[in-house]
């Protein structure tokens, strides 16, 4: 089988064994949710509704408040507790939406269209899109119905769907390509008629055969959607690269993929058009693969959006004594969690458990020059030059040498030998330069 890839990168262990064969299991209805009002990349949403009121599934609690922003709507049916500070997976206080369970779940539909899709036209889809709450599902969390509205001069000539799932651990999107392959395709031409693009690909790496089977077949009488196998790498699922890989175009730096007329979206965020559009359902689930050594029985879950941790975790047997960190995502781009209280948000892939043993103490060294962390770079810079740069305070060089075309993929300090934290300094450089280019501004 011929793959495809991008050039550097890197080959962490993948760990998928663990949940890559675990069938997709709902969480049931929780007894209260913890809803942010930003789950998205974005201004935050305003809530439109106040303790005491009584909502249904799938009512909107919380709109949009400017271009880039996306709709956030109720995961059950109950009443309002309280609209407050709780704590997020990013790591702060933020302010969320408490509805406590009460009485039989009711829905509210997302629209009232009754034609087929195919008869509606491009605006009303978008509508939905919008009305509908959908953000990237691949972790960026990006509004849909702003990625799929580009400028007039920016002609979309390819679309790919991103079924690469490169992180180690995490399996969702593995899962759903197999077990909800209608509803991606579909979800995937409405998508191609928004774009007005003929052709599809779907970008699939090669530790997945079963789901580049099921893709296959489930395409082949649809001449404009073609199944790319792809190389087992990292960060094989990130934009830039994927695109280099199906396609062979580079963005340029400080480009967007719209740059080179391309636009990619994520297998489950594809199944959330689908839902939107046909079932008019909005963007109240999330799958997320709970696993890692830690967790009694690893599962793919199907969970409501504001479900804490704590509940998906209890579901899966909950946790082993020796448990050492719990992250939200994979090892290489998650977030390191300080409670279990956290809800799951749109953004919210994995949530991986591991213990003192998978999480061993790394000492750092001096670097020894070995150029390890310049061949990972699939950006091609020299990860060492910029950490130095901010650990010395250079901003402005660190800036200069490219730091802010660092998509933070992790690959650097997982090659380097030394165990030097190059990504989290190199973070840490981009926060304070953005902060001195706001004062400037």
């Amino acid at each position: 089988m011929k793959v495809s890839s991008f050039k550097h990168g890197s080959h962490p262990a993948e760990f998928k064994e663990y949940t890559e064969h675990k069938t997709l299991e709902p969480l049931p209805i929780p007894e209260e949710v913890f809803i942010p009002v930003i789950q998205h990349i974005g201004a935050p949403c305003k809530p439109v509704v106040k303790v005491g009121d009584e909502v249904k599934t799938g009512q909107l609690i919380a709109e949009s408040t400017g271009f880039v922003s996306s709709n956030i709507h109720s995961s059950i049916t109950g009443k309002v507790k309280k609209i407050g500070d709780f704590p997020h997976p990013n790591g702060t206080k933020s302010p969320m939406i408490q509805i406590v369970a009460e009485g039989d779940e009711e829905w509210v539909k997302v629209h009232d269209h009754t034609e087929p899709w195919g008869e509606m036209s491009v605006e009303q889809l978008k509508k939905i899109i919008a009305d509908a709450g959908i953000v990237g599902m691949g972790g960026a969390a990006f509004p849909t119905n702003v990625k799929v509205s580009p400028p007039r001069d920016k002609k979309i000539e390819t679309f790919i769907i991103n079924g690469c799932e490169c992180e180690p651990y995490l399996t969702a999107d593995h899962r759903m390509m197999v077990e909800q392959a209608k509803e991606m395709i579909e979800g995937t031409q409405i998508l191609m008629k928004i774009l007005d693009v003929e052709k599809a690909f779907i970008g699939i790496e090669s530790n997945k055969p079963d789901a580049i089977e099921i893709m296959q077949k489930s395409t082949e009488h649809l001449p404009g959607i073609t199944i790319i196998p792809l190389k087992v790498k990292y960060p094989q699922g990130a934009e830039k690269m994927l695109i280099k890989a199906v396609n062979k175009r580079e963005v340029p730096a400080g480009s967007l993929p719209m740059d080179v007329g391309c636009v990619v979206n994520n297998v489950g965020t594809a199944i959330a058009v689908y839902e939107a559009v046909v079932k008019k359902i909005p963007s109240i689930n999330r799958i997320v693969t709970v696993t890692g050594d830690a967790v009694t029985e690893p599962k793919n879950v199907i969970a409501r959006i504001g479900t804490p941790f704590s509940k998906l975790i209890e579901f899966c047997g909950g946790l082993k004594p020796d448990t050492k960190k719990i992250l939200m995502g994979g090892p290489m781009m998650g977030v390191a969690q300080y409670s279990l209280d956290v809800p799951v948000v749109k953004a919210t892939s994995g949530i991986l458990c591991l213990t003192k043993k998978s999480v061993p103490y790394r000492e750092e060294f001096t670097c020894i020059v070995c150029g390890r962390c310049v061949h990972a770079c699939p950006m091609f810079l020299v990860p060492t030059r910029i950490a130095r740069a901010v650990e010395a305070g250079k901003f402005e060089m660190a800036d200069e040498l490219g730091i802010m075309n660092c998509i933070e993929c992790g690959s650097c300090a997982y090659e380097c030998p030394s165990n030097i934290p190059l990504v989290q300094r190199i973070r840490i450089g981009k926060n304070k330069i953005r902060e001195m280019k706001n004062k400037k501004s």
